[in-house]
């Protein structure tokens, strides 16, 4: 699977730890779109691109980072294509994929604990969609 992730400065901690894991599991192959440092930088920067190339299909998934994952999450919705969900634990991680399809996934390092961060990625990674009354829903919110 296709990984690109991308982050601010401050969800550069937890996207290295996210970059090591994926390695380490295999199978994934992740693109890094920066940022490299915990230098301040405007995120928009980082996570537009992100999304773009996930609507574009040259990534299978997206995983953004900030400081909330709020702000992040709201760029990455501004493209067309792009179904970016805030995930906080494993359980909402799961749903956002079973019942929204998620392609991005956006995490907010200053509100999840580490230990549970990588368990949320894992799931989100492994989740399949559920499809159905799912899809339904999808195609309306595409329709807009």
């Amino acid at each position: 699977m296709k990984i690109v992730i991308g982050a601010d400065h401050a969800g550069f901690r937890y996207k290295e730890r996210i970059k090591d894991h994926l390695e380490a599991l295999g199978g994934y192959e992740v693109t890094d779109f920066g940022t490299d440092s915990t230098e301040p930088i405007d995120y928009p920067i980082v996570i537009r691109p992100v999304a773009e190339e996930v609507a574009a299909g040259r990534f299978d998934r997206g995983i953004i980072l900030g400081g909330s994952g709020n702000g992040e999450a709201i760029v990455a919705n501004r493209v067309p294509g792009v179904r970016c969900t805030v995930c906080w634990s494993v359980e909402s991680a799961r749903l956002a994929r079973q019942h929204n399809d998620a392609n991005i996934l956006s995490l907010g390092e200053r509100l999840i604990p580490e230990a549970e961060l990588l368990p949320i990625v894992t799931v989100w990674l492994a989740t399949e969609f559920d499809g159905g009354r799912h899809a339904r829903r999808i195609a309306l919110i595409d329709a807009l």
